[in-house]
């Protein structure tokens, strides 16, 4: 099945009740249309590079409205956070794991479970919870398949026009840490990723849209307006983009992981009775 402008747009309407009717659901990306469609980039890239059916970790999955994407579109989601969230009750057959800051690179997961695992703005934050970057990209490879794929979204970039502004107004929250095409070129190599693919996006600013009045925000006329020139300005503009978004591939099995043939979805007996 191909993931279809109409299907992303009552997606995202889903969302956008779920967030009216209970509030407890903290889909604050969904108060309204516009600030949602900064993830309709995600939504295609992820058709472009995963299959239908395949096992995918939204690591860091945050208030879940990522893995609603995956399981509404079939795909068998899986979950891992710090925290539980209440929108889980509404995700049917979906696998959740709690993370411990005890460990907190540590993924419960056995070797080359997963054909897939993203993050959505959960990369740039590993630090501040006692871990690196490169640690947790090796623990991504380690539960990957072999040619499975790791999709980052929303990584900050450094030279963020509005990360900028923010960290100029006491009551705006910008990211500690940033990046440049470069460092994820590094991180990728140092973790042993093959990089496949980078983009810089957001010019516009969109959460804001969530505090105005709800026939603005939700108003298709003007959301599709301000993707036309949100999509215009990233290109003369791509320096100064909010955000990376990178796709990174397995291409081989380091020693002190599985054995490859577990890693190209032949279970492997070791961990096949354990496994979520």
């Amino acid at each position: 099945m191909t993931l279809t402008d109409l299907d992303i747009e009552r997606l995202f309407q889903e969302l956008l009740k779920f967030q009216e009717q209970d509030s407890s659901y903290n889909l604050s990306q969904f108060k309204s249309l516009i600030t949602a469609h900064q993830y309709r980039r995600l939504y295609e890239t992820f058709e472009k590079y995963i299959s239908q059916g395949s096992q995918v970790l939204d690591w860091g999955c945050g208030n879940g409205h990522f893995s609603y994407f995956m399981s509404k579109f079939g795909y068998k989601a899986f979950g891992f956070s710090f925290n539980d969230f209440p929108f889980r009750q509404i995700l049917n057959g979906y696998k959740f794991n709690q993370a411990s800051l005890k460990e907190p690179t540590a993924l419960p997961y056995p070797d080359c479970k997963f054909d897939a695992v993203v993050s959505v703005g959960v990369l740039e934050h590993v630090r501040e919870t006692g871990g690196t970057e490169v640690g947790s990209l090796r623990e991504i490879l380690r539960i990957l398949k072999l040619n499975g794929v790791f999709v980052c979204y929303h990584l900050p970039n450094q030279f963020s026009l509005i990360e900028f502004i923010a960290s100029l107004l006491s009551n705006k929250y910008h990211h500690k840490y940033r990046y440049t095409r470069q460092s994820i070129e590094t991180l990728c190599q140092q973790s042993g990723f093959e990089l496949l693919e980078i983009q810089q996006y957001g010019f516009l600013p969109r959460n804001m849209w969530g505090s105005l009045p709800t026939k603005l925000g939700n108003s298709p006329v003007i959301a599709s307006i301000w993707n036309f020139f949100d999509e215009v300005l990233r290109y003369p503009f791509a320096g100064f983009c909010q955000n990376y978004l990178f796709v990174a591939r397995k291409t081989s099995v380091p020693s002190q992981f599985c054995e490859p043939t577990s890693c190209t979805g032949v279970p492997s007996p070791a961990w096949d009775s354990t496994s979520g």
